[in-house]
């Protein structure tokens, strides 16, 4: 049998059946109902009209920037717990540490049962459940943001070790070098620029995901998004998104600079 022959014939299968479930989606949607709400046009205009005039008085850019500073601090925290637990799950996820096959496997999936496990449940899930058990606390957001995020660095820099170049790795294996060593020397330092990329994205969604949890009540820039949105003050709903886009400006200026540095 031609090998080619084969993949192609799983492409095209592959093909079908996304055509397929796109096809059966959009025949679930209830075209008999109406779409756009008729009323929504002059509600999407003012609310839209409200970003070129937002909210600008020094009290309430105090108060944004407070709140900025909360879901900055929230966000900083979840994903550095998410790194100390994601960083050695991922390393047993890769089977970077043996080179017996059955062991190596067993590690191998037992870690990444435990990762999809962790990141299966949405952080705003989790802020629910946290802040049902341990009330409007700051740990409430810190974990549920580690909690998934872990899973989710871990899946990632597992297939970040395993993808690095193997012929330095086998240089370090054929002059005695343990896995341990093989890791250390080989693997973490070339996968070290990739890691930093992903985590610095990782950090961007943990100051948006942190941001959508203070909607259940956590102090952040969703809070204060969500009070204006109940007095219908768009002008400061706008102010504080703008203060949003600026944190994750100022993250992406950040990662820049950071992944500059270590290709220099």
């Amino acid at each position: 049998m031609n090998p080619r022959a084969g993949f192609l014939r799983s492409r095209n299968i592959l093909t079908v059946a996304l055509i397929a479930t796109l096809g059966w989606s959009i025949w679930q949607i209830g075209w008999d109902r109406s779409m756009v709400h008729t009323g929504g046009a002059d509600a999407a205009l003012e609310f839209f009209g409200a970003a070129f005039k937002p909210e600008l008085s020094l009290s309430f850019l105090r108060t944004s920037l407070e709140a900025s500073w909360y879901t900055v601090a929230y966000a900083v925290a979840g994903l550095t717990l998410a790194v100390a637990v994601g960083t050695p799950l991922g390393i047993l996820a890769s089977g970077a540490l043996t080179r017996k096959k059955k062991a190596r496997w067993s590690t191998v999936l037992g870690t990444r049962a435990v990762l999809a496990l962790t990141r299966s449940i949405h952080e705003l899930v989790w802020a629910w459940l946290f802040v049902a058990a341990i009330g409007l606390s700051p740990m409430a957001a810190i974990l549920a943001l580690a909690i998934p995020y872990s899973g989710i660095l871990g899946r990632i820099y597992s297939e970040i070790l395993q993808d690095v170049p193997q012929e330095p790795l086998r240089a370090l294996r054929s002059a005695g070098a343990s896995e341990w060593q093989v890791l250390l020397y080989g693997r973490i330092p070339m996968a070290l620029p990739d890691m930093l990329s992903y985590t610095f994205y990782r950090l961007e969604c943990a100051v948006r995901a942190a941001a959508v949890m203070s909607f259940v009540g956590i102090t952040g820039l969703g809070f204060q998004i969500q009070l204006s949105l109940d007095d219908l003050l768009f002008n400061q709903v706008w102010t504080l998104l703008f203060f949003l886009v600026g944190l994750i400006l100022m993250v992406d200026i950040w990662s820049s600079w950071v992944r500059r540095s270590l290709v220099r």
